[in-house]
Order: C-alpha cells, then structure tokens, then sequence
C-alpha cells in the first residue's frame, strides 16, 4: 500500500472553478515531493464556506487505486 500525504488551500473562489467545471483536476505537491493529480469531485466533502483548508492522506492499492482519501488535520 501506498501513502501519500499532502496540504491543500483553496478559497472558495478557487474551488468555484472546479464546481463550474472550468478545471476538473487538482494538483498538490505531496510531503514527500511526488506530483499528485486527483478529480477535483474528490474535494466536495471538505469543502466549507471557507473553501478546502487542511492536511491529507491518500491510500493506494498494489494496483496504483485510491482507497481511502481523508483529512488528517488542520
């Protein structure tokens, strides 16, 4: 399994963009240095008035698929 932990900030006019479809895909630097890309539908649940604010942590599979995606802090 695989790990991947990274901080991500977004204002709300940031993730307007994603809602409007203007831009599907976000991309992070993770912790280690990795470039990560990800559906921006994956952020819908954090999303706040405030935008997405926080610490996260991907999982992986042997085959390279997400298993879990959640926030892991402030």
């Amino acid at each position: 399994m695989d790990i991947v932990h990274f901080r991500l900030s977004l204002t709300a006019e940031q993730m307007r963009s994603y809602y409007e479809g203007v831009a599907r895909q976000v991309v992070v630097r993770a912790h280690d240095g990795r470039r990560i890309q990800f559906p921006a539908q994956w952020l819908r649940r954090f999303v706040t008035l405030d935008g997405v604010h926080g610490r996260f942590e991907m999982r992986f599979g042997e085959d390279r698929k997400l298993i879990d995606f959640h926030r892991v802090g402030d």
